[in-house]
């Protein structure tokens, strides 16, 4: 049975952190037993890791093609990793699964962030050994210091809230639909394994719930990439865009994504690239290559929007606001950074972050390519504006750390009188086009459907859709039949 990753892409490097796996040439009981104690007890919520088996490393990069471990081996050490688990202190039992990779068979162990953390295990595989805990830093698995152990009792009743089981929910909330498309998306052979396993078992080998059979539970991370709903357990994970006419803030219209996480970050950026991005190209004299920027680069937007998904609280009654000035775009997202990152290090463009707040959230952005990786986000946003030859971003929070925003600036090509107007102007005409449309598809389907149902089910203020309305009766392409209440809406020609 398939593993939800892309294999390749994991081996390389390209979706998980080097640090974050271990490759071993052939297998080692008691190196192991202490890797999957220290990825499990995930001393800084970076998601576990992986410890393959019959890949060698040198300077902590794989040696491929793999030399691979003998197919007769296997179920020996499948059986010898089950023993070996038994005497993790609490209980744990990570993800195995057998591999062909370049004609050759590799063993994958994924050891995700466990929570019953701390966790221990024997010292030695000797008689009568000490329990000890182990952790990870950097690249290595390593005893705590007296300090970091004390930190680690104290992260014994602090579960990040993405990886906590929901007990408003069942795994019956999920939608295979979903999770075959985002298993699509990534790569992953699960996805051929979907119809024949039940949604329990699916949900397990995922890691998306937790708990005994008769009382499994789907985790948070789980219900905000995989429900059918999620803003029912979660009203308020949205993405709201709202474009501004003037700097006042005084004339605007709004847009909010709704639905599955991965799915909402799609649409919303889709809606900044086809909307809001605007390129311009400079003819150079003497030259065969023309001058090519935007007035918003969309990698240093895109890195924005996916920073503020990675690291909002999901436990938080606000949205994400993406605020369209005439000459900058505001990305909010609450609460804000975790310590030690403070308002001055912001201010100074210093980001020395340890500890991460949705560490499952980050492995799925991760998995899709919408973020890169740890600590890369701001990094990624200064970079490609500097490529762009725009203004450096701003990064700010209040004293409590109550928000995060980021702040990017319009080219200062794009200043000139016209361009911006011409830029909004167009935003403007396609977000009443695809309204409007959304409008009458409705209306084809529910004659009888109010201004109010429209509104929630497209996503804009009710007076937008009176407005859109009180133009089509205008046109001539809507009519009302009878009065307001207990009339209905005729669409005569479109």
């Amino acid at each position: 049975m398939a593993l939800p990753i892309n294999i390749k892409e994991l081996i390389t490097g390209k979706t998980v952190e080097t640090e974050r796996i271990e490759f071993r040439k052939g297998w080692d009981p008691e190196r192991t037993i202490k890797s999957i104690t220290a990825f499990a007890n995930d001393f800084n919520n970076w998601g576990g890791g992986y410890i393959i088996v019959g890949i060698e490393e040198k300077n902590g990069l794989p040696v491929l093609p793999p030399c691979g471990i003998k197919p007769n081996t296997i179920d020996t050490i499948l059986k010898e990793l089950n023993s070996l688990c038994r005497r993790i202190l609490s209980n744990y039992t990570p993800i195995a699964e057998p591999v062909d990779f370049q004609k050759k068979k590799i063993l994958i162990i994924w050891c995700y962030g466990g929570t019953l953390r701390p966790y221990k295990c024997p010292d030695s595989l000797g008689k009568n050994p000490g329990y000890i805990y182990f952790i990870r830093k950097f690249s290595s698995t390593v005893k705590p210091s007296i300090d970091e152990e004390k930190e680690l009792m104290a992260m014994a009743s602090n579960i990040p809230f993405d990886d906590r089981v929901n007990r408003f929910s069942s795994v019956r909330d999920f939608d295979l639909s979903l999770i075959r498309v985002y298993l699509n998306k990534i790569g992953s052979e699960l996805e051929n394994d979907v119809p024949k396993m039940s949604i329990e078992e699916l949900s397990r080998r995922m890691n998306i719930a937790e708990g005994p059979d008769e009382y499994l539970l789907p985790k948070n991370a789980g219900l905000l990439f995989f429900a059918k709903d999620p803003q029912k357990f979660f009203p308020t994970a949205m993405i709201e865009i709202v474009v501004f006419e003037d700097e006042a803030g005084t004339k605007y219209t709004e847009k909010i994504f709704k639905g599955a996480l991965f799915l909402l970050i799609e649409d919303a950026l889709n809606f900044l690239k086809n909307q809001i991005v605007i390129e311009k190209v400079v003819k150079v004299e003497g030259r065969a290559e023309s001058d090519r920027f935007y007035n918003y680069p969309y990698r240093a937007l895109e890195e924005a929007v996916c920073n503020a998904v990675y690291h909002r609280g999901y436990d938080n009654d606000t949205t994400i606001e993406i605020r369209i000035f005439p000459t900058r775009i505001e990305i909010v997202s609450f609460p804000g950074p975790l310590p030690p990152i403070s308002k001055n290090d912001l201010k100074h463009n210093k980001f020395d972050v340890r500890k991460y707040r949705n560490r499952r959230i980050g492995e799925f952005l991760k998995e899709l390519h919408l973020t890169e990786g740890r600590g890369t986000g701001v990094p990624t946003i200064l970079k490609q504006l500097k490529l762009n030859g725009s203004p450096e971003a701003v990064f700010d929070t209040d004293e409590d750390r109550v928000f995060f925003k980021t702040t990017i600036f319009i080219h200062e090509d794009f200043k000139v009188t016209g361009i911006v107007e011409k830029a909004r102007e167009k935003t403007r005409e396609k977000t009443r086009e695809k309204t409007r449309e959304k409008i009458l598809e409705l209306i084809r389907k529910d004659e009888l459907i109010t201004t109010n149902i429209i509104a929630e089910i497209i996503g804009i203020s009710v007076k937008g859709v009176e407005w859109q309305i009180s133009k089509l009766k205008e046109e001539g392409i809507l009519k009302r039949v009878g009065p307001d209440k207990g009339g209905h809406w005729e669409v005569i020609n479109n």
